[in-house]
């Protein structure tokens, strides 16, 4: 049996996830589930009220449900800890206030996975600024292996394809080996000059650079914010589905020529990125939960110089935090 802890569980992207998770969306069809839900103190009537809800679909694979708000005990012995809850960005809130608001969360959080969950926990950080937030976590679970790390890229890969996609008049599992590098941020990469499109290199199928560079770049990059714009709220639906995603690619074996993204601790990477970093990078997974960055893709000038402005941002995020790493 899985079990699986979710914080944030009193969230819309935490109730959007629920339901798919205890069906067997997760791990499949055949593996038993334990949810954990975790929110701040306040929240325990909200979290009743989802238990509950979950206890009347009567899932067959859901074997136990827990809800509480201290992560020491919520984190105990835990498989997969999925990190939804973070602060929101308030009016007038800067970058950096964010940062360290979310950066203290994300100290108690890494200390509680290090003391409580099972020591081959696997940890997907969704919680804005994911990736800092992520590093965070990280080195305040030293007794955990960093290669367990996870920032969701995911999303923002789902999105890509989908622009892909419906330029040409395709269905979106045509386009594969869709790349995000760097940053969940406005100054993520998605990598069109790596990725396919029935088999073929995008810049094969789509011919037209300045849309390739500009508006699919932008859109991209601005899509949550469009989001928001248009319906008021964040996209809490397409990050669960998203997040359902980076967990299934993880625990099944990676098409053999294809590769997901997720971001992950820099040390050793293949491609030169400073180290003691969170960033996007192509990966595979033989099926375990664990991965190995594809290495060796090309940048051209234009891949190079974007990638060098998300990873500028990833050092400026950390500098910001830097006394939350010691």
């Amino acid at each position: 049996m899985k079990r699986v802890v979710i914080t944030g569980a009193g969230g819309q992207i935490a109730y959007s996830l629920f339901f798919r998770a205890a069906y067997g969306d997760l791990f499949g069809k055949h593996e038993p589930l334990a949810l954990y839900l975790c929110d701040i103190p306040g929240t325990e009537a909200v979290l009743e009220g989802v238990a509950m809800e979950l206890e009347d679909c009567a899932f067959p694979l859901l074997k136990e449900i827990r809800i509480g708000t201290n992560p020491y005990e919520m984190f105990r012995e835990v498989d997969l800890a999925l990190l939804v809850g973070a602060k929101p960005r308030g009016p007038g809130m800067e970058r950096g206030d964010l940062l360290k608001d979310n950066g203290k969360i994300f100290v108690e959080q890494g200390r509680a996975l290090n003391e409580s969950a099972s020591k081959g926990v696997k940890v997907i950080v969704v919680g804005n600024p994911c990736n800092t937030n992520c590093l965070i976590a990280l080195k305040n679970a030293p007794n955990l292996p960093r290669k367990n790390f996870h920032a969701m890229m995911r999303l923002d890969q789902n999105r890509a394809a989908a622009q892909l996609a419906k330029k040409i008049g395709v269905e979106v599992e045509k386009v594969t080996c869709m790349t995000i590098w760097g940053n969940h941020s406005a100054t993520q990469v998605p990598d069109f000059t790596n990725a396919l499109i029935e088999g073929k290199p995008v810049e094969e199928v789509i011919t037209d650079k300045h849309w390739l560079q500009g508006e699919f770049l932008e859109t991209v990059q601005r899509r949550g914010a469009q989001i928001i714009e248009a319906r008021g709220k964040s996209s809490a639906a397409s990050a669960a589905s998203a997040l359902i995603d980076a967990v299934h690619s993880l625990f099944t074996p990676t098409p053999e020529g294809s590769w997901f993204s997720t971001a992950v601790y820099t040390e050793g990477n293949p491609y030169g990125i400073e180290d003691h970093l969170i960033f996007g990078f192509p990966c595979r997974s033989k099926g375990d939960g664990d991965y190995e960055i594809i290495a060796d893709l090309p940048w051209n000038f234009f891949i190079k110089e974007k990638i060098a402005i998300t990873q500028k941002e990833l050092i400026s995020e950390r500098e910001c935090v830097q006394e939350l790493l010691q």
